[in-house]
């Protein structure tokens, strides 16, 4: 027994799931709608602005188009289309009766009218649609979002692993910015660690480059001020004895001739202050430019114990010379000279009296060595790695050595310019060795 079926006629006759209608059909439902019957017909907008008949088919004419004599009921002149004047304006918006069932979508997408199912809504009649095997049907409105789900999660993921990375690298960078900006305003301290972590990549690398530097300035700007300190130091001892030696003049006029000795004596002491603190700092700074050449060691080395011996002399020492070796050198004569004057000087300050110097020179593949040693009483174990710092006086130095501490200091500055080393250590039966290693020149 056939069910049901809701009809959709549009205006051009034609029934909108492409289902075929006869003529009895669509004259009975213009019979119920000229009846304003409300149980088996409507008019109804689509939301496109298209307007349909709705009607149920009684069985009588379902049962004509499955029944044996469909073929000669559709053989005769063909499908006519609904008569116009059911739709009429008037027709398509006269209210529906306070009693007609309300109207549902029914599976297939149209509007169906019958008697409520399970849930409330009318229940449609079978008929074909989308989705039940009709390809003429309209297209489904409603899309299922299955698809653009994993869509979805792939494009957040990829959002949220693009901030993480972010985070990742903007997080050292501005640790270095900020580190920047302290350097600037003066505040050198570490930031970074001085171990590095492991699996450090460039930023951390770059981080630890950034802490020895400004080790470095902290240990560059400490020294500029021990320096200043150290000067101010040195000079006020001969400015107050400067001092003195004027006022007593001034109190004391028959004593003018010792105070004015005393006078000219303090004063010949800081031009020789200023004159090695002028050296160190050219030295310091590279601005010695003058034109390097070729010299025998040997002929300078003899030139400085000349004078060295004359001094030793005249303050009960002497200073004695071992070893012939000699190699030309390549470098600047005149300072090398003062380099190597100021450490036979300083054996010879350190000596007891009646001490003796030994200075002796040693050539090996790569190097002429210069070794001068005293029979003073040495430097302490930990004060050997200062002793070549400017203003620096050991511990075990006696208060009456003359002397700023600037002598071993240029000349460490000269040796080094000269591509060579030097360095000290204590003598197993007393004394302090120093060590001058100068390159040979290539031949």
């Amino acid at each position: 027994m056939p069910r049901h079926r809701v009809y959709a006629v549009g205006e051009d006759g034609k029934e909108l799931l492409g289902r075929i209608t006869t003529p009895g059909m669509l004259s009975e439902a213009q019979k119920m709608l000229a009846s304003a019957d409300p149980r088996g017909v409507r008019n109804v907008t689509s939301p496109e602005g298209q307007r349909y008949l709705l009607f149920l088919p009684s069985r009588r004419h379902l049962g004509e188009l499955e029944g044996p004599d469909s073929r000669a009921l559709l053989a005769g002149s063909g499908i006519p289309g609904l008569d116009p004047r059911a739709f009429r304006r008037q027709d398509f918006h006269r209210p529906p009766p306070a009693d007609a069932p309300p109207a549902s979508r029914s599976a297939a997408g149209g509007l169906a009218f019958g008697p409520p199912g399970p849930g409330g809504t009318p229940e449609a009649g079978p008929g074909p649609g989308p989705g039940r095997g009709d390809p003429g049907g309209p297209p489904a409105r409603v899309r299922p979002l299955t698809p653009y789900i994993p869509i979805g999660a792939a494009v957040l993921a990829s959002l949220l692993f693009a901030a993480l990375l972010a985070w990742y690298f903007a997080r050292p960078i501005r640790a270095l910015r900020q580190a920047f900006d302290a350097a600037a305003s003066g505040d050198l301290a570490p930031r970074f660690g001085g171990k590095p972590r492991a699996g450090g990549d460039e930023l951390t690398t770059l981080g630890r480059d950034f802490d020895r530097m400004t080790a470095r300035l902290r240990a560059l700007l400490d020294g500029q001020k021990n320096l200043l300190h150290d000067v101010s130091h040195e000079l006020r001892s001969p400015l107050a004895r400067l001092q003195a030696a004027i006022g007593l003049a001034h109190q004391q006029p028959d004593k003018a001739a010792a105070s004015m000795e005393r006078i000219e004596r303090e004063s010949v002491r800081m031009d020789k202050l200023v004159g090695e603190l002028l050296t160190l700092s050219r030295l310091e700074a590279g601005a010695f430019d003058s034109p390097q050449q070729e010299f025998s060691l040997g002929e300078l080395l003899e030139d400085i114990l000349q004078d060295a011996r004359f001094e030793a002399a005249t303050n009960g020492r002497e200073v004695a010379f071992s070893g012939g070796a000699d190699a030309q050198l390549t470098g600047q004569p005149e300072l090398l000279a003062r380099a190597i004057e100021n450490v036979v000087r300083n054996a010879i300050k350190h000596s007891p009296a009646g001490g003796r110097v030994d200075v002796e020179i040693v050539r090996d593949a790569r190097y002429m060595r210069i070794r001068v040693m005293d029979h003073g009483p040495g430097i302490a174990q930990e004060d050997l790695g200062k002793i070549f710092q400017p203003f620096y006086r050991g511990s075990s130095t006696e208060k009456d050595v003359d002397g700023h501490g600037l002598g071993l200091a240029i000349a460490q500055q000269v040796v080094q310019q000269h591509g060579g080393r030097i360095a000290a250590a204590n003598r197993a039966g007393g004394g302090l060795c120093v060590e001058l290693a100068l390159p040979v020149a290539e031949a």
